[in-house]
């Protein structure tokens, strides 16, 4: 089963040429926020009222899941979803996400150089069937079905960080704004999915903020 980091990753690379269809800064904030959602989801943080808590520090049994959790239940201070988001995301995540779903034989690792000198690494499919099954899942319910916690955090995640727009060019963009705001669903996965939302778009615009400052 793959965690929601890496579905995120897998609609975020174009399939064949295996590059990233995003920028960098908002892929990595999109992984920090799934990490989070994963852990919401999977009930082990609550996101209510714009804090993170801890509600049970049991390992899930993923190293970057676990890693993550043993560090909001290690901090002393109850921290906002977007500073958790900021402290979590980083190219080196990416990289390590990336590799494993290399290993498990999901996508292929393709080095080169550009120019004979540039290093560069490319990520094309190698088992389509993986990211097929997540396609088909958020696209039933960008159609109309009723999603789960879990599809509808997948959606305000690529909602957030823009991948949704070169993933799903022709979703409706009234379907995403009412999965994301979570109307449909109880109080607690709403707050959640508002959460993870805001949490990204905030690490997105502060990314982009930094590239352009430092251009």
């Amino acid at each position: 089963m793959t965690t929601i980091a890496e579905e995120v990753l897998l609609l975020a690379y174009d399939e064949e040429q295996g590059r990233q269809l995003i920028g960098s800064s908002e892929l990595d904030a999109a992984l920090g926020g799934a990490l989070l959602a994963e852990l919401a989801v999977g009930g082990r943080i609550d996101l209510a009222d714009r804090k993170v808590a801890v509600l049970d520090a049991t390992p899930v049994g993923d190293e970057e899941l676990d890693t993550a959790l043993a560090r909001i239940a290690a901090e002393s201070k109850a921290r906002k979803p977007e500073w958790w988001v900021q402290r979590l995301h980083s190219g080196k995540l990416r990289s390590r996400l990336l590799a494993r779903l290399a290993e498990r034989g999901v996508l292929d690792e393709e080095r080169r150089k550009i120019l004979g000198i540039f290093p560069s690494t490319r990520y094309p499919e190698r088992d389509p069937g993986v990211e097929l099954a997540i396609r088909e899942r958020v696209q039933s319910v960008l159609s109309g079905a009723t999603p789960d916690e879990r599809a509808a955090v997948l959606i305000a995640i690529l909602h957030a960080a823009k991948i949704d727009r070169k993933a799903f060019p022709g979703a409706s963009k009234e379907r995403i704004k009412e999965i994301t705001e979570g109307e449909w669903a109880g109080e607690a996965v709403s707050q959640t999915i508002a959460a993870v939302n805001a949490a990204v778009m905030t690490a997105v615009i502060a990314g982009v903020v930094v590239s352009t400052a430092g251009g």
